[in-house]
């Protein structure tokens, strides 16, 4: 039970500290698009910007749902909400002992930290750019791999002494 508590208190902070960062994405990309001389907190010089990086094509749909369906379709929506959608689904799941949901878990932040390699090398190689709410995202992300790691080991030791 030792685990549990601590796990649930970091699986909260990381998924509240990810969700307000992809808010503040979507509000910056937003407020990017409506205003092009928008310049936000994030934005510190020319290649420290991350409105840059929310407004670039890969700041939708990770740059790829594009090449599926149209720019504007609703399919491609932008990473942040993505975001948005993935720290709700953490922090749900994270309230079930099951092992299924340990399994989702563990599974959903593989995809997240593909993904986050992922930007990770097109912000470096692509953009030439530094994002500090990206990079805080793919922090964020490998700490809840390493938590949801625990979980399942945990949760699996748990189901083998109760027999």
């Amino acid at each position: 039970q030792g685990l549990f508590k601590w796990e649930r208190k970091v699986r909260i902070f990381l998924c509240l500290f990810g969700f307000v960062l992809s808010i503040y994405a979507l509000h910056v990309e937003l407020s990017r698009e409506r205003n092009p001389d928008y310049r936000a907190l994030c934005d510190l010089g020319e290649s420290v910007s991350c409105s840059k990086v929310f407004t670039s094509r890969w700041g939708r749909g990770f740059g790829l749902v594009q090449f599926f369906v149209a720019k504007d379709s609703p399919l491609n929506q932008p990473n942040s909400v993505l975001g948005i959608i993935f720290y709700t689904l953490q922090m749900a799941l994270g309230l079930s002992v099951s092992k299924k949901a340990a399994m989702l878990l563990v599974f959903s932040s593989w995809v997240s930290v593909a993904g986050s390699l992922y930007l990770a090398s097109i912000l470096a190689f692509v953009l030439g750019d530094f994002c500090m709410v990206c990079v805080s995202t793919y922090i964020i992300n490998f700490a809840l791999l390493f938590t949801n790691l625990k979980r399942r080991s945990a949760i699996e030791e748990m189901k083998e002494k109760a027999g």
